[in-house]
């Protein structure tokens, strides 16, 4: 099957004559789309790594754009919990309610942890015990729990619920794949979107041109427009994003670099956390096994806060608590800035005397390491600034749709009139829409699953995410199963529904309904209904355009049945 080039493919290469015998290359059984010069042999590089890679990499851009917003997706899942509020509360005053709780709760933890309110990310006073050794050897239930940082009172109990954090972890680790597995799948779709991106340049030459221009209602021309208008307008942001997601696991994916200058086992491993500035690490300080008093914890805090300033701090964390060989470690607050510096003080938990100060060194590599991840994250960018993020992982998202159905409309108006499309073209034509709408349709019902399930109900978070992929596979049966056209038609119907009903189940089901959020000034759950009620209006839009421009072709070619085409399967 061939992919037909750009205008000038087939004609003959530059001081070569028509007769010319064939490269042996070719002869041998190259495919067909080099035959035309280094252009064209882009674009069949470009079509054919788009399309193996393009589903997965438009989950990873669907559910990674969801994850710029992970913290007010998590506030809207958790209804139970109050619009927090921390004022004139200091750092000391909530560090002193969190060890007092995880004190009454978990007295025999490994670790604690106390996590002071930071902006969006994280509005509440937030606690964690790691549990102590299971009598059978295996490991125990680590405690969790929530304070209202104006009070330091537990909250009522939430439900438990996977939120935004789920949804932006799908994009890198896949969830039901073992970890390790998963991103090295991850990082070679990563690595074809990357050849991707270079060989599309390449074959849009008149990119600024191709910005544009959009010429609607005319079938495969339109559906090429809108993928080079989709990908020159975040263009920037998707060269961004790919190259700083494969620095994230330069080493995992590269282990022979660090190997080589650094060599193998626990002490390279010692010199390599050195020399990133990482420095002594406290956290694997063995228990003296005898009983001691933690030392009071504001003087601790008092000496941090006079080393980094007010409100600075981000966390408390204590290793072997009530042991003669504690640990207190205190956390700077890095968010906000494109080069957080991480940075920590270590104490000995008895006596309070300073053991270290963990300080990044500030090197190149350092440096640039941690701008690429807050670029790739977006943690430091304000509210507009990240919906910039989102509207350009959604033009990615667009980008690898429009991609897809173009490849499947080029391929049919190749047909002959009485030609019936092979099994490879209808396969993806069916598999077009069970991705690129039965996804959406999947995620509005894993938010429909966090108001539908028991609250208290045992596994509630897992099977919220069960939900998801059961939905998902249910929406890719049914692709199979209809005809294309109307497939896409009841998809996107049945994605406008669920989105525009969800704030009425919301409605239904809790008291953060927008009646009250929005007189109330909650920005957070008042928008993420709001911005489900504009999904819901732009999915009935697309079914409205798709309903038309199918009745007007019936009204021709009563047996006409694909998306963007002239000519029925």
């Amino acid at each position: 099957m061939r992919a037909p080039g750009p205008a000038g493919a087939g004609r003959p290469l530059r001081g070569s004559s028509k007769g010319a015998k064939p490269h042996l290359l070719v002869s041998a059984g190259v495919p067909r789309g080099f035959k035309g010069g280094w252009r064209q042999s882009m674009a069949w590089l470009h079509t054919w790594v788009g399309l193996m890679s393009a589903v997965l990499l438009y989950f990873m851009f669907i559910t990674g754009t969801a994850g710029y917003f992970n913290s007010e997706i998590d506030r809207w899942m958790r209804p139970e919990l109050p619009a927090a509020s921390a004022a004139g509360v200091s750092q000391q005053r909530m560090a002193e309610w969190g060890l007092a709780r995880l004190q009454q709760q978990m007295p025999q933890a490994k670790d604690w942890y106390v996590s002071f309110p930071h902006g969006r990310r994280e509005p509440y006073l937030s606690l964690y015990a790691s549990p102590p050794p299971a009598p059978d050897g295996g490991e125990g239930k680590a405690f969790t729990d929530i304070l209202d940082p104006a009070t330091g009172m537990p909250y009522a109990q939430a439900r438990q619920t996977g939120g935004g954090a789920a949804l932006y972890a799908m994009h890198y680790a896949l969830h039901y794949l073992p970890y390790d597995v998963a991103i090295y799948i991850v990082g070679i779709a990563t690595m074809f979107m990357w050849v991707a991106i270079v060989t599309g340049i390449v074959v849009h030459k008149n990119i600024f041109k191709d910005f544009f221009t959009f010429r609607p209602a005319k079938g495969q021309r339109s559906w090429l427009d809108a993928h080079n208008l989709a990908s020159v307008m975040a263009l920037p942001f998707i060269v961004m994003i790919t190259y700083s997601g494969l620095v994230f696991y330069t080493y995992e994916y590269m282990p022979s670099v660090k190997a080589a200058l650094y060599g193998i086992g626990d002490s390279a491993d010692r010199r390599f956390d050195a020399e990133q500035g990482h420095g002594e690490s406290f956290y694997d300080t063995p228990s003296a096994g005898r009983p001691a008093p933690l030392v009071p914890i504001a003087p601790l805090l008092a000496q941090a806060a006079g080393r980094w300033g007010e409100g600075r701090l981000r966390a408390v964390g204590v290793i072997n608590p009530g042991d003669a060989n504690a640990r207190i470690s205190i956390d700077r607050q890095p968010w906000g800035d494109v080069n957080p510096r991480y940075e920590s003080l270590w104490f000995d938990g008895v006596t309070g005397r300073l053991l270290f100060e963990d300080q990044p060194h500030g090197s190149a590599p350092e440096t640039f390491s941690n701008v690429i991840t807050a670029l790739h994250e977006g943690h430091f960018a304000g509210p507009l600034l990240r919906a910039l993020y989102a509207a350009s992982g959604l033009l990615g998202a667009a980008m690898i749709a429009t991609g897809l159905v173009l490849w499947t409309t080029k391929r049919r108006r190749q047909l002959q009139p009485d030609a019936r499309a092979g099994a490879g073209l209808r396969f993806v034509e069916h598999v077009n829409v069970g991705v690129v709408a039965g996804l959406p349709i999947a995620i509005a019902a894993y938010f429909w699953a966090n108001r539908l399930l028991p609250p208290l109900m045992p596994g509630r978070e897992e099977w919220e995410m069960h939900t998801l992929f059961i939905v998902w596979a249910l929406m890719l049966v049914h692709a199979a199963l209809r005809p294309v056209q109307r497939a896409w038609l009841e998809q996107l119907a049945l994605a406008a529904a669920l989105f525009g009903l969800l704030p009425l189940l919301n409605a239904a089901t809790t008291d953060i309904h927008l009646g009250r959020t929005l007189p109330a000034g909650d920005a957070v759950r008042a928008g993420f209904d709001l911005t489900m009620l504009a999904l819901a209006i732009a999915f009935a839009a697309a079914w409205r355009k798709l309903r038309r421009r199918r009745q007007r072709r019936l009204a021709t070619q009563p047996d006409g049945n694909t998306i963007g085409q002239p000519q029925a399967q």
